[in-house]
């Protein structure tokens, strides 16, 4: 007769997230030029600046730095317009994901002038340069082509490892670095999927008491692989 399987412990989601902050931030080739950007605002090559990588390369969290350090005002892609008004100079404008398919053209055309006038600045995150947004409207076009574009690289194993290894150590876990440079190994180069795994894992040893061990890892990284909601140990 089988004995009864013993309840699994259940960890409490402690709504762990990310830090945006400058000391949060790993640097590294992948992301120093954009970073160096950013830490001499405002002495910019440009008024606007666009700050262009692929998903999880940490446009927003650099974006997010630039608006503390400025105070900016944060505008979304799809209504600019009716903000362009409240641009007198004093603060620079952040627009995150700026390449959405409902960017205000005719607003940020507008955003983009007020911005010259007033001597003030915008950034402007995309994760496709300018030309590739498909902008319709010429003169915006023609203000985007004068923009300063810097890419951001896909995390290279140096950012991916400080990343990690930072994630688990904002959660008070202990993780032997063979276990980082295997997850550097096999996760998806992006900062979103490392936060992903490394919340598998904490939920994983909290709810099993172990701590985290390379097997652990294997595992989680193919319940990612396989694309599963949850993965059992």
């Amino acid at each position: 007769m089988r004995e009864p399987e013993k309840p699994r412990q259940l960890p409490l989601d402690l709504g762990h997230t990310p830090g945006y902050s400058r000391d949060d931030l790993v640097v590294s080739q992948a992301n120093a030029q954009a970073v160096s950007l950013v830490d001499r605002w405002p002495e910019w090559p440009s008024p606007v600046v666009v700050l262009a990588g692929p998903a999880g390369s940490g446009k927003s969290h650099l974006a997010a730095i630039w608006r503390d350090a400025s105070h900016a005002l944060v505008l979304k892609a799809a209504d600019i317009e009716k903000h362009v008004a409240e641009i007198d100079g004093t603060r620079p404008v952040v627009i995150d994901d700026a390449d959405d398919r409902f960017l205000d053209e005719n607003g940020l055309f507008h955003l983009i002038n007020q911005v010259r006038a007033t001597g003030t600045q915008l950034l402007l995150t995309s994760r496709r340069f300018p030309a590739a947004w498909g902008v319709t409207l010429p003169d915006l076009a023609s203000r985007l082509k004068a923009a300063a574009t810097i890419e951001i690289d896909e995390p290279d194993d140096l950012l991916l490892a400080g990343v990690i290894t930072k994630l688990f150590a904002d959660r008070q876990i202990e993780v032997d670095q063979n276990v980082v440079q295997f997850l550097v190994r096999r996760i998806e180069r992006s900062l979103s999927t490392a936060i992903r795994v490394v919340d598998r894992l904490d939920r994983a040893a909290l709810e099993q008491k172990t701590r985290i061990t390379r097997a652990l890892a294997a595992e989680a990284v193919n319940a990612l692989d396989q694309g599963q909601a949850e993965f059992e140990i």
